[in-house]
């Protein structure tokens, strides 16, 4: 657990290290080609996951102890993500604009 915990630390350290740059313009643009190669490192993730959660049924683990793992979602979720089914779109927070 504390090697998954790093490696999510250091993903949200990167984030907050572009929320630091002092120039908008290059904060601005260095968001910007993140944001534009984002689109295939998520579906990476999904990969990842998906093959993950595979490997754990796999191992004999009930879709209850799968979802424990995944941060306690449900049985039926973790199947889902062992399938590839991808969850409903997120409303758009309060205030803010679809894009």
């Amino acid at each position: 657990m504390a090697e998954e915990q790093a490696e999510v630390e250091r993903v949200v350290e990167a984030i907050e290290a572009l929320d630091a740059i002092e120039d908008d313009a290059d904060c601005a643009a260095a968001v910007s080609r993140l944001l534009e190669r984002w689109p295939d490192h998520h579906a990476r993730l999904r990969e990842i996951r998906q093959r993950r959660v595979q490997a754990l049924k796999a191992e004999g683990r009930t879709w209850a102890e799968v979802g424990q793992v995944l941060g306690g979602v449900s049985a039926a979720r973790a199947q889902q993500i062992a399938v590839g089914h991808r969850g409903a779109k997120r409303p758009v927070k309060d205030g803010g604009a679809a894009e």
